[in-house]
């Protein structure tokens, strides 16, 4: 009787077993919560800063960029003829400030010096002149000296005065150097024309457009000989870094999920090679569901937007492309940046 009953407890604990096993993996299963989303990243669009004729279009669409590489350049023709007369500018105003703060030269001050001396000396001849005609009309009672010569003398002497006098002053002003005023205004006028040619040298650097970060190209929506403007982007730029698919929550699992949670991320050409992820953003406010959305619930039902940034060094996540997302609850990680 014995070995009867043994090998039927032994059907019924692997049966048991089975049962367990079965419940218990369902149950683990069930914890996951698994959406349907789409990759999305962010795009850029590249215009020119200045209005300009595109002089060259270097990349094509669906070219990988690194920042800082030359995607286009406009045409310069106009633009360099400016920096050199702004440079030129910029270099006789630096000459003209030097000139007022070193002064003058002492050849300058030696000639002010002889200058001021001759037009002593010519003072004092025409004194000595007025005074000798004087003399001469004293003593002959106006006979041998016409008034009119005094008078012309008298003049003469008064003049070369005058010039002698303004010769000195030319002097102490030589000596005195330049106003301050006059060397602050110097001063003024070269930042300003520094300042233009600093701007003109920016709108050149300018005419080169560059990645800002790398990226794929996505659009190119200008070509050589057009016109660019500020408002007319030449390219359309998707970074590549970071990726994250959008998905929808439910109210009832909103609660199930926060952000850090880990999560896998499948794509229907790889099933078997599913991309880590972490939840990294969900939104605080509902939203009825898109219609691009796949779920099992109406589509008029609220839902929560979250995002599941994910990591992908191979670049296997295309923009636009359907994912699974599977989020386990159960556990948490360090949340990443959402750049939300």
């Amino acid at each position: 009787m014995p070995r009867k009953i043994l090998p039927l407890a032994v059907v019924v604990l692997l049966a048991v077993a089975l049962l367990a096993y079965w419940v218990l993996g369902r149950d683990r299963d069930s914890d996951a919560i698994e959406l349907q989303g789409n990759v999305d990243l962010r795009q850029i669009e590249l215009p020119f800063s200045d209005s300009e004729r595109i002089a060259e279009v270097l990349v094509e669409e669906g070219s990988r960029v690194k920042a800082g590489q030359v995607l286009a350049r406009l045409d310069t023709g106009r633009l360099l003829p400016r920096v050199a007369q702004a440079e030129a500018q910029v270099a006789a105003q630096r000459e003209v400030l030097r000139k007022l703060r070193n002064g003058a030269r002492p050849e300058e001050v030696a000639q002010a010096r002889a200058a001021f001396a001759a037009a002593k000396a010519e003072a004092a001849n025409a004194m000595s002149q007025l005074q000798r005609l004087r003399s001469i009309s004293e003593e002959s009672k106006g006979r041998a000296i016409s008034p009119q010569d005094l008078e012309a003398a008298t003049a003469a002497a008064r003049m070369s005065e005058a010039q002698a006098e303004s010769a000195g002053k030319a002097l102490e002003l030589t000596l005195a150097g330049p106003r301050q005023e006059e060397i602050a205004q110097a001063k003024a006028q070269l930042d300003a024309a520094e300042a233009a040619l600093a701007l003109l040298k920016k709108q050149l650097a300018d005419a080169e457009l560059v990645a800002p970060t790398d990226g794929v190209i996505r659009n190119r929506l200008m070509e050589p000989g057009e016109l660019a403007t500020p408002q007319r982007p030449v390219f359309a730029l998707s970074v590549t870094t970071p990726k994250w698919v959008r998905a929808y929550l439910s109210e009832l699992e909103l609660s199930r999920v926060a952000i850090g949670a880990p999560a896998r991320v499948t794509m229907d050409s790889a099933p078997d090679a599913p991309l880590s992820g972490t939840v990294g953003f969900i939104s605080s406010t509902a939203e009825f569901t898109p219609k691009t959305v796949q779920t099992q619930e109406l589509r008029t039902s609220l839902v929560y937007e979250v995002r599941v940034f994910v990591d992908d060094p191979d670049d296997r996540l295309r923009l636009g492309m359907p994912a699974t997302v599977t989020i386990d609850p159960n556990t948490r990680q360090a949340p990443r940046e959402s750049g939300k």
